[in-house]
């Protein structure tokens, strides 16, 4: 896990949010200088206050189906109320930064991770490390969502929404390229192998592989994962410097270069892809292997059973056979600086983190739960694949940056540079390329 506990308070200015699949791009129009509540958080109850309060809870707007199943199944066993307001994705940073300079955010704040450590560091959040570090089943919960919101030790978030990169394969065009259709890459090189033997087959619309080219996310979710399970880092311990020139992500780059100079070997619109459009060509049958959502699995899944392609699931793979990787996205979930009803709102969130809630609101839902526990044991019933993608959570990473939206996500970000030169531009850049990554996560 990438530990992130430095934080240098850093100015107001704009960062981008990758939301889901899709790159939202919108000013922090002002920053919280920090704060707490008037219920000092060493006063909250263990389980917090249940009392009848009406809570607010700001969530963004592709997150609406997970997020009003967790609300239905807090307020139907709790006197307290959530109200879900959804803002939608591109607007999310403009109006937090707004509302904290008016003192005006939510109860509860839920945020894309990797946005998480900038708000925490601006002081968006109420400080929760005493009732986080109290939870008896801390060590169950996703960590990484943890992790992004902890500045100097100081902890403000808990993991809300889990979304895990996975590796898919089209079973129908693995058979008819000679492939075995239960076997996915376990590496590197066999991804390559495998996308160019689909590639081969020469039909119509229809490419090894795909990539969001202009889409940072997508790519951060695609490559990421092969680099840790290669067992080399993508940015130092505090999130200040890029190491994507290393042994590991110059093998990944010169395989999905080899795949660009293959027919077929890229789907056409790679180039250009803008996170609009890039889970489509597969969903769609036209693509051999990809990584992937792995929210998106159960989709596939469904689809399958109406005529869709047949697919396999398992983790990333890196330059050597081992167990894999997956870049660990979705939402965090604090309380805002500017609660009123802070003891209230820990009672929402420690009820989050049980078991029973996890069970209910997310694994019976067939999405991904953040307690550990349920997803070893919550999903007997769902199909395999599922299971599969899921599993890949135990080793799963989120990388920790305050500047990690302007150095990968942003519309033109330098890591966007590097992936264009690497794939398709001038590969001999890359030492260039990273430097320019370092310096935007140092300033």
């Amino acid at each position: 896990m990438v530990h992130s506990h430095h934080f240098t308070r850093t100015m107001c200015r704009s960062v981008a949010g990758f939301a889901a699949a899709v790159l939202l791009v919108a000013p922090l129009a002002a920053c919280g200088g920090g704060g707490t509540s008037d219920t000092a958080a060493s006063d909250i109850p263990a389980e917090g206050t249940d009392d009848g309060t009406n809570l607010t809870l700001w969530v963004r707007s592709d997150k609406e189906r997970q997020a009003t199943n967790v609300a239905e199944a807090y307020n139907k066993s709790h006197k307290n109320q959530v109200k879900v307001e959804l803002v939608p994705s591109e607007d999310m940073e403009g109006k937090v930064g707004t509302s904290s300079q008016t003192d005006s955010l939510p109860d509860l704040l839920s945020g894309d991770v990797v946005r998480i450590p900038y708000w925490a560091s601006e002081g968006i959040f109420t400080d929760i490390t005493a009732q986080i570090d109290g939870l008896a089943n801390k060590d169950d919960l996703q960590q990484g969502h943890i992790d992004a919101g902890t500045v100097d030790g100081v902890e403000y978030t808990l993991p809300f929404f889990t979304d895990q990169s996975v590796m898919v394969w089209n079973k129908d065009l693995y058979e008819q390229a000679g492939l075995d259709p239960d076997q996915g890459p376990t590496t590197v090189q066999e991804f390559y192998e495998q996308a160019k033997a689909v590639a081969d087959l020469g039909l119509d619309g229809v490419a090894g592989t795909y990539v969001g080219g202009q889409c940072g996310g997508a790519a951060v979710f695609m490559t990421f994962p092969m680099i840790w399970a290669s067992g080399e880092e993508i940015m130092n311990s505090d999130g200040t410097e890029s190491l994507l020139d290393g042994d590991a992500s110059t093998e990944v780059f010169k395989m999905y270069r080899k795949l660009a100079e293959t027919d077929n070997g890229i789907g056409a619109g790679s180039q250009v892809e803008n996170c609009s459009t890039w889970t489509t060509p597969f969903a769609n049958g036209k693509i051999g292997v990809m990584p992937y959502a792995g929210a998106s699995v159960a989709t596939l899944i469904e689809a399958e059973a109406s005529g869709g392609p047949h697919i396999g699931v398992s983790a990333i793979p890196g330059t050597t056979k081992g167990e894999g990787s997956s870049f660990l996205g979705g939402d965090a979930v604090g309380i805002s600086k500017d609660s009123k009803n802070v003891a209230q709102a820990w009672n929402f969130l420690q009820w989050l983190t049980s078991e029973d809630a996890q069970q209910e609101a997310f694994a019976d839902q067939g999405d991904t739960a953040s307690n550990l526990k349920v997803i070893e044991n919550g999903y007997s019933d769902v199909d395999e694949r599922i299971q599969i993608a899921n599993s890949v959570l135990k080793n799963g990473r989120t990388p920790v940056s305050p500047r990690f939206n302007e150095a990968f996500n942003a519309s033109g970000s330098p890591w966007q540079i590097l992936l264009q030169d690497q794939i398709w531009g001038d590969s001999s850049k890359l030492a260039e390329d990273n430097r320019a990554i370092t310096d935007v996560l140092a300033q």
